[in-house]
């Protein structure tokens, strides 16, 4: 009987144990989240009294190296830097110095996010390796933040560079030699800390370097610069503005691109709008008639003549202290001809200037031969106006919602330089109703210094959708805007030019203040929508982002809440 119960109770106990068993896969265990951890160095970190040429960093795994290019921040500088090995998975990293190295400097290697392990990827984050070629490791700090002066967020990889100010220094420093102490702020930042210092009176330069060299190339770089000199120690907060510096007008030899048409190349962003250059194009003594337009979306004028029998020409271009003669061969190539199209053919929005682009530049406008009707037939005034340097004609007349327009352009209306007409055109379009748009009215407060001028952009800043010039108001009211998510950039337009001017290193001059708004403006159809913007207020992309967070988790909550 006992014998009979144990062998039932043995075949139940196992039935349970198969009937509980799960199957599944081996999953191989926790995911692996920590970084690498140095296990020893070779001189120790923090040395003192340095003299090795090599450094060997021992880690307690496999770790691999990536982008030490862009992470890799060496203050100050090295004339050669380092080699850097292994470029595979390896517990070992050597660092081979071959430069000559300053005496009684304290040295700096942070490695940024460049260190991680070899299986996950873990990064062993901003590890820094420090050596003093004196007898003591400088321990003295500077902090601050980038901003740009016109863009809504900065750019990342900023290069932070401090130069010391003593007997040699000299304002073109930041051309030729490398800086004393260098940081940068990586891809994630805007805020910096230039560390291991040593007291000092300095001066202080941001740059956005493309050649990554250290160097300031006014071409290629944005710079942000303070003024005054930087004494160290010291517990401020600096905030440097990057600009791009707009460099003198330096023209390059002429391109023919057709049989009447030159292109002139020229460096950095000019103004030609409202101060073009005198151009004086000659066939031997000859001065030929010309029209300067743009040549669009490229650094480069468009020089417009009449055909002429010649195998070279000459061209003399000056502006302000800038002269250049050019001499160039040409060759018999056919002209340009005449070619219309229009901004708008379709819906054509309140705040719309119907507009045509011509391929060449326009001489005669025969009003007598444009119409323009409505859908009754009935013919609506207008007016015109031609930018010769844009190439663009602008006609303005009254809309009426729900309206539908007619616009007809009869031969020889519009004639170009080559004295070519063009065809019959005809454009239809329509206009919305105006429940379909939105009104906006800005009120400024606290507003520094006038003039200001007032842009309503894209989401991004990049794209100016409206915008209103002010020497004494603060109200502006933006009517009949298309539904969308508006950003609102204030201009302090100091030299009253009507336009952001930024700033130049060599004059000490900042770029034009400017001012965004903290909240993004979500107009939407049918509203008439009054913010009021307190100018004392400073952006700040990172409060930006959380009210962005903030409004996406309401809408989420609302539409939770009608579901």
């Amino acid at each position: 009987m006992l014998k009979n119960n144990l062998k039932y109770f043995t075949f139940l106990l196992v039935f349970l144990m198969m009937s509980c068993a799960k199957r599944g896969s081996i999953t191989g265990g926790l995911k692996d989240t920590l970084a690498p951890v140095l296990r020893s160095s070779s001189p120790e970190n923090f040395s003192t009294n340095f003299k090795a040429d090599e450094i060997i960093l021992t880690f307690d795994e496999y770790v691999k190296l990536k982008n030490t290019n862009k992470q890799l921040i060496i203050s100050p500088p090295m004339k050669t830097p380092p080699i850097i090995t292994p470029s595979n998975a390896s517990k070992f990293i050597n660092i081979k110095i071959l430069d000559t190295l300053q005496p009684n400097t304290t040295y700096s290697l942070n490695f940024g996010q460049s260190i991680a392990d070899n299986n996950e990827g873990n990064p062993y984050n901003q590890f820094k390796y420090v050596f003093s070629t004196g007898t003591y490791i400088d321990s003295l700090a500077l902090n601050g933040k980038i901003k740009d002066s016109y863009d809504k967020t900065a750019d990342n990889f900023v290069t932070v560079m401090l130069y010391e100010i003593n007997d040699k220094f000299k304002d073109s420093v930041i051309y030729k030699e490398n800086p004393r102490y260098v940081t940068n702020t990586l891809d994630s930042l805007t805020t910096f800390r230039l560390e291991n210092l040593k007291a000092g009176k300095y001066l202080l330069v941001a740059l956005k370097d493309k050649g990554s060299n250290n160097k300031f190339n006014p071409k290629d770089d944005k710079i942000g610069f303070l003024k005054q000199p930087v004494t160290i120690p010291n517990d401020t907060i600096f905030e440097l503005e990057l600009f791009k510096e707009r460099l003198p007008l330096k023209t390059f030899k002429p391109i023919q691109a057709s049989g009447n048409r030159l292109l002139l190349p020229y460096e950095g962003k000019q103004n030609f709008k409202d101060t073009k250059p005198k151009i004086v194009l000659k066939n031997g003594d000859e001065v030929l008639e010309t029209i300067i337009t743009q040549f669009p979306k490229k650094d480069s004028l468009q020089i417009w003549y009449k055909p002429v029998k010649a195998d070279s020409l000459s061209m003399e271009v000056s502006k302000d202290t800038y002269n250049k003669t050019f001499n160039f061969k040409i060759k018999n190539q056919k002209k340009d001809s005449l070619n219309i199209t229009a901004a708008q053919n379709g819906i054509i929005h309140f705040r719309d200037r119907f507009t045509l682009e011509t391929a060449t530049p326009l001489i005669k406008f025969d009003k007598s031969k444009i119409q323009l009707v409505n859908k009754d037939s009935t013919a609506v005034p207008y007016t015109m106006e031609y930018d010769e340097f844009e190439q663009k004609l602008y006609i303005d007349f009254k809309k009426e919602p729900s309206e539908k327009y007619n616009f007809t352009f009869l031969p020889g209306a519009l004639t170009d330089l080559n004295d070519k007409s063009n065809d019959t055109l005809s454009y239809k379009l329509n206009t919305r109703e105006i429940e379909e748009y939105g009104n906006l009215t800005l009120n400024l407060q606290n507003v520094k210094r006038f003039p200001v001028i007032v842009e309503l952009t894209n989401k991004k800043g990049d794209i100016v959708l409206a915008s209103e010039y002010s020497e004494s108001q603060t109200k502006f009211d933006f009517l009949l805007l298309e539904p969308s998510v508006y950003s609102v950039r204030i201009i302090y337009d100091d030299n009253k030019n009507k336009m952001y001017d930024s700033g130049n290193y060599l004059e000490k001059r900042y770029a034009e203040e400017v001012f965004y708004y903290q909240e993004e403006i979500d107009l939407h159809a049918n509203w008439d929508k009054v913010e009021s913007i307190d100018l004392s207020i400073p952006y700040s992309p990172e409060l930006a982002k959380k009210n962005e967070q903030a409004k996406l988790n309401a809408e989420k909550k609302r539409k939770k809440t009608a579901f």
